[in-house]
């Protein structure tokens, strides 16, 4: 560690005579591909003790990055297209390993400091720090429901698990972390001290995931994926966003999108040859049994989002804590939906076919003509009104149904019983679980 930390001070010495980052690279690549990211916050936290000050050691942020990135695409992973998803999962850990950097610099620097503006600022440094760091929720969302199901799939448990676990972990102590330091008036020597050893543990976990998944996860799935499964990875994950920026795409697939039903599951020796050593050691320790359930049947009613029988679509309906009645773009009754849960408005099978505005009480026929006009004329999103039924408060939102193209296809009616919530907003609140 020693040595490593001598070499961390020669190149803030060539930093601060101007040498470039790619100077930088080309003479200190073989050196620095040894310093893995979760050794560089205790390297670091040694350099804010002598004396070395957080920006000048803010500089080499982008060094590292840099260094890292080469060092594991040079040893892991060769040809992966630039805009390929595991190309921008790689990306967006760059983004993530800097914010842990930061992250670490900050604290290192919290704890040392001695005057009170100075433990001020950089107490508010590293608030500022873990406030953005919660944006790695989405890097780690998307692993979780877009790449781990097809790890699952194939009987690969272990490692979405674990990795899982280590992601919640981090999210689960940044929160709490900023929970606490919102609470803190004065930063004094105690609240520097815990607020500082808490960001330390939060950045060495979040290099160590980076570490992880750009060392053993990313080079095994690249391995194990089809074309086609990264499609639709690929697809999903634009959809959902990416913390780096996308640049010039120069990969194209031809491929269909699968999703993980669609695959058969089974791994061939030759696949588990190539994966990582660490991934296989974690993933086939208990053998592999790969998932054949079959998620689409016959009778089915395929969905834009998944596959029910005509009984579960009804009995999902009937199990809603609210209840719905829908018109078509002609504003004609067409279906309505009856809770086992909720209290709702009277309605019965006769008002099938019947005007939307034939369902209301002469006197609310003007209102509810202008509220479906408004909704066709694009001029809400949607329109809430509240009511009583008896003792019960009815909050109803009238809503535009719209089909993929943008079509008005009909509009919706939302009734939703709001009665305890209402009349009892503390109970609620004392429910609150924060996940």
């Amino acid at each position: 560690m020693s040595r490593k930390i001598e070499l961390v001070k020669e190149l803030l010495k060539a930093v601060h005579r101007g040498v470039s980052v790619e100077e930088l690279k080309k003479r200190y690549s073989d050196a620095l591909s040894q310093i893995s990211p979760v050794e560089i916050p205790l390297i670091e936290q040694q350099l804010i003790k002598e004396g070395i000050g957080v920006e000048d050691i803010l500089k080499l942020c982008d060094l590292h990055v840099e260094l890292f990135r080469d060092f594991l695409k040079s040893h892991e992973l060769r040809g992966v297209p630039s805009g390929h998803p595991a190309d921008l999962f790689m990306k967006e850990n760059e983004w993530v390993l800097k914010q842990a950097e930061a992250l670490a610099l900050y604290a290192s620097a919290l704890a040392s400091a001695v005057d009170e503006g100075a433990r001020k600022s950089y107490f508010e440094a590293v608030k500022n720090v873990l406030t953005e760091l919660k944006k790695v929720r989405l890097h780690y969302r998307k692993l979780q429901m877009l790449v781990f199901p097809y790890l699952e799939r194939r009987g690969l448990v272990a490692v979405p698990r674990v990795l899982w676990g280590r992601e919640d972990q981090v999210i689960v102590k940044t929160r709490q972390l900023l929970e606490v330091m919102s609470r803190v008036s004065t930063v004094d020597d105690a609240s520097a001290k815990l607020v500082s050893e808490k960001a330390l543990e939060i950045a060495r976990e979040v290099s160590e995931i980076v570490f992880r998944e750009n060392k053993i996860l990313y080079p095994a799935v690249y391995a194990l994926f089809s074309e086609g499964e990264w499609v639709a990875i690929s697809e999903i994950a634009s959809e959902m966003g990416w913390l780096a920026n996308v640049g010039e795409v120069e990969w194209k697939p031809s491929a269909k999108p699968v999703l993980p039903y669609e695959i058969d599951g089974q791994v061939s020796p030759q696949q588990i040859e190539v994966l990582p050593q660490e991934f296989k050691s974690v993933a086939l320790a208990r053998g592999v049994e790969p998932d054949n359930y079959s998620v689409k049947r016959g009778g089915d009613i395929e969905l834009s989002t998944g596959f029910l029988t005509p009984a579960e679509v009804d009995s999902i309906f009937r199990s809603l804590p609210l209840e719905l009645t829908y018109a078509d773009k002609n504003d004609r009754v067409r279906f309505f939906s009856e809770s086992k849960l909720g209290r709702g408005f009277a309605r019965a099978r006769t008002i099938l076919g019947r005007r939307i505005e034939y369902c209301h009480p002469p006197r609310l026929e003007k209102i509810v003509r202008q509220t479906v006009d408004e909704l066709k004329q694009g001029k809400a999103s949607y329109i809430e009104f509240w009511t009583k039924l008896g003792e019960a408060i009815v909050r109803v939102l009238i809503v535009p149904v719209k089909g993929v193209d943008g079509e008005y296809l009909g509009t919706l009616e939302i009734a939703e019983d709001m009665t305890e919530i209402v009349n009892k907003p503390e109970e609620i609140r004392k429910k609150i679980v924060v996940l």
